[in-house]
């Protein structure tokens, strides 16, 4: 209970008073999420910023990071999905880092598209995929898809405040739609180790998580 030892320390109490001593590293992983009421506020960026925009936190517990981070995810009403069509569309930056987990997605059956510069460096890797238009491309493009449920997941990650700017639309109706939307690399490789463990997931009980912290040993 850290808030509980903290509060404790600033009334005078130490530590050793306490018989608080070294570092707890449980042996189970614990995710917290936000939760964040975008769909509520019509207009909203759901790009985070310095201020505090969540009216809520859920968190996800389990044997291995992928577990607990799907957990985390399904609590906050944002699964990530078994099945479908994952559009890329990334900064320069990220392209060549997110090959693999474009592969991934392929072997696990999903679909792959991308908008142009994404679509072209994925393509010189070797990933099998469909190329999408832009807004300013052309229709159909990257929003018409979205408002026909064409995607199950979008992993966009964006440059500067003119990316910002322009992919504003693509978050707007991603949230509108309730499609699983990441905007960094680090998230889409969050979700793919979600999703490499769907299959391994167990329901913990409070008691027994205390116990493997008390024992040192794992639930």
């Amino acid at each position: 209970p850290l808030a509980k030892i903290a509060a404790r320390c600033m009334t005078g109490k130490s530590l050793p008073d306490q018989g608080v001593a070294g570092e707890i590293t449980p042996a189970f992983y614990s995710v917290k999420e936000a939760v964040f009421p975008f769909i509520k506020f019509p207009g909203v960026d759901t790009v985070l910023g310095p201020e505090m925009k969540s009216t809520g936190e859920v968190m996800g517990i389990g044997n291995g990071f992928g577990e607990a981070f799907g957990k985390s995810q399904e609590a906050a009403l944002w699964p990530v999905p078994d099945d479908g069509r994952v559009l890329f569309s990334l900064r320069r930056e990220d392209q060549q880092q997110a090959v693999q987990v474009a592969q991934y997605f392929i072997d696990a059956g999903f679909q792959i598209l991308a908008t142009e510069g994404t679509a072209r460096v994925f393509g010189l890797a070797g990933i099998e995929l469909s190329r999408v238009n832009k807004m300013v491309e052309g229709r159909p493009h990257v929003v018409d898809m979205i408002k026909n449920n064409e995607f199950s997941i979008i992993i966009n990650t964006i440059s500067g405040r003119k990316s910002l700017e322009d992919s504003y639309t693509i978050r707007r109706e991603a949230l509108q739609h309730k499609i699983a939307y990441y905007t960094t690399l680090a998230a889409a490789k969050a979700a793919v180790e979600a999703h490499r463990h769907r299959d391994s997931v167990g329901v913990n009980k409070l008691q027994d998580l205390h116990e493997a912290i008390r024992s040192g040993s794992s639930s």
